[in-house]
């Protein structure tokens, strides 16, 4: 392929990237009624406090990624060392090709494309120890709050909670051994004979210490206390009766089945919706203001982000 015919193929794959999320952007985004909802909703709130909460919430979306590309940018120290500007145009490009593909599968391809050519695959790899960091995270507050739920909402017979509660531990901790154990999956990968061959690849997961899962995990926890204090703010604003704990309690578990349930991004918010009418009826009989509110915490961490990303499509170099 000649120089000009590579230059062409990748002006066109740029901009079928770009049609492709413009175009899921906008078949989700317009005329949708929960965010249509949220707008009449505010409407009757004081002006100052809405527009303080939305800019602060907009901010804490920035913190989020700020505070990924930061962990991108720790993870690819064992690959190729690239500056915290280079890691937020890789974070953000990457949201943009999230929004249109099964479970953020695109998310990898974006952001790794910024990385050297050589260094791409094993970068995917790199990029999932961090994933499983996140997962593990969401998976263990998560249990804690369902198990909270059980307690306070199911009134389960004591023998049946309490096994759950061990099962529940049990999960746990084997998520916790797993993830500070990354380096047992390389073993596993290698035991399986057409993927050994494929060993220099994903044996980048192997140089990821204790220390250094440590860090990611500190960023985990950073973001999901980011933007757990986004539902917060929302939330308050439009239900300033909802105590505080189970409210928390609710987003968590929120969290924990939105990782569980593969989806596209565009329908998380579906996703989200059903878990708002079935989880918080159990605190709030104001279900259209907790739709509404779930609906537009994605629209500002998702939607604004993908847009966002756009900017950086055109700095990615396939060849």
């Amino acid at each position: 392929m000649t120089r000009a015919a590579k230059k062409l193929f990748s002006y066109l794959i740029k901009l079928a990237i770009l049609v492709l999320a413009f175009t899921f952007i906008y078949r989700k985004v317009s005329n949708n009624a929960n965010l249509t909802q949220f707008r009449k909703l505010i409407s009757v709130i004081d002006r100052q406090e809405v527009v303080f909460v939305l800019i602060l919430v907009l901010l804490l979306m920035l913190l989020n990624w700020f505070l990924e590309a930061l962990k991108w940018r720790y993870l690819t120290r064992v690959l190729a060392p690239i500056t915290i500007y280079r890691a937020v145009e890789s974070v953000f490009c990457g949201l943009t090709w999230a929004i249109f593909t099964p479970n953020r599968l695109g998310e990898y391809g974006g952001r790794v494309m910024f990385l050297p050519p050589r260094k791409r695959i094993h970068g995917v790899f790199s990029m999932a120890v961090g994933s499983l960091g996140q997962m593990v995270l969401t998976n263990v507050l998560g249990i804690i709050a369902i198990l909270w739920f059980g307690y306070t909402f199911l009134h389960m017979q004591i023998w049946l909670y309490l096994a759950a509660v061990f099962a529940g531990g049990l999960v746990m901790m084997l998520l916790l051994v797993f993830y500070f154990n990354v380096s047992w999956l390389v073993s596993v990968l290698n035991a399986i004979p057409f993927l050994k061959k494929y060993h220099r690849f994903f044996d980048i997961m192997d140089r990821y210490h204790v220390t250094e899962l440590n860090r990611i995990m500190l960023y985990c926890v950073a973001r999901f206390a980011v933007f757990t204090f986004q539902y917060f703010l929302v939330l308050h604003l439009l239900i300033p009766e909802m105590a505080a704990l189970p409210m928390i309690m609710m987003v968590l578990i929120l969290f924990f089945i939105q990782s569980i349930l593969p989806s596209l991004d565009l329908i998380d918010v579906g996703v989200r919706s059903i878990t708002a009418t079935t989880f918080f009826a159990y605190i709030t009989t104001q279900q259209i203001a907790v739709i509404a509110a779930v609906s537009s915490i994605w629209f500002i961490n998702l939607i604004v982000p993908a847009i966002l990303g756009s900017i950086f499509v055109f700095k990615l170099k396939f060849f």
